[in-house]
């Protein structure tokens, strides 16, 4: 066989483009590629929603690829250790209720699914904005304004590409950086007891595991927060390498909202 490198392009070309239109109108936007983002796009791809991830950087998985401080072994409680379990992923019980997976097989294995079941990964994608509408007298956020990462990285005047959605998920973790933008931008309120993003605290990873999945709910109408990021918003703690919190966190938002749609 000759290889045609026109061919190659314009199969890259194509099929990508592709993808992108299927993406204008999305029943879902996930707003970072962690282990809550990707746990949310599996499930509700697995149940027939339109649904796209985008990550800022080149790797999706967020903090899971490193495990604990580069050694790559991650802990999830008894509670969640079946989400790992359903992906694939072997798990060991380490003492009672405590149990270990390896950090690449998991983060590999979720995005695996993710995609398998049909959800859309965009990576090197930025949000840089949300699309704020009046719908029934009530404010509300209906889409994204994405660009590429790289132009915003070497701080180009490039215009953004708009995607409308039904709902939105904000899962860029510690930095809540959608949540902030809408914030910064527009003169509105969250459902937080202050009514903005409450900031996390430091590490208490007991608390911290419960309250991701307590908080993970509709912060502001059509903007759902989820994983870390929940914590964050509603001035929660921070929990380390244990993900359980994460995985149940992205399973719960997405049943929540396929419910809703």
């Amino acid at each position: 066989m000759i290889i045609d490198e026109r061919i190659v392009t314009e199969a890259i070309a194509g099929s990508f483009f592709e993808k992108f239109k299927s993406c204008i109108d999305l029943d879902v936007a996930i707003v970072g590629g962690g282990p809550s983002g990707l746990t949310a796009a599996w499930r509700l791809a697995r149940a027939g929603r339109n649904v796209a991830l985008f990550e800022r950087k080149l790797s999706i998985g967020g903090g899971m690829w490193g495990g604990g401080m580069t050694w790559t072994s991650i802990v999830v409680q008894n509670e969640a250790k079946g989400i790992l379990e359903e992906a694939g992923v072997a798990v060991s019980e380490y003492k009672p209720g405590y149990y270990t997976a390896d950090s690449v097989a998991a983060t590999a294995a979720l995005a695996y699914q993710a995609t398998k079941a049909g959800a859309h990964v965009f990576n090197c994608t930025s949000v840089e904005d949300v699309v704020l509408r009046e719908v029934d007298g009530v404010r509300r956020v209906i889409g994204l304004v994405v660009n590429s990462s790289p132009v915003e990285i070497a701080r180009l005047h490039v215009d953004p590409l708009v995607l409308h959605c039904r709902y939105a998920i904000e899962c860029t973790g510690h930095d809540t950086e959608m949540l902030k933008t809408l914030v910064r931008k527009n003169d509105v309120k969250l459902n937080t007891p202050s009514g903005v993003i409450e900031g996390e605290q430091s590490m208490w990873a007991d608390v911290a595991e419960a309250n991701t999945v307590r908080y993970t709910q509709e912060v502001f109408p059509g903007v759902w927060v989820a994983g870390m990021a929940a914590n964050a918003t509603f001035g929660s703690y921070r929990m380390g390498p244990i993900f359980g919190g994460m995985l149940l966190s992205g399973v719960h938002v997405a049943e929540a909202i396929d419910a809703l749609l």
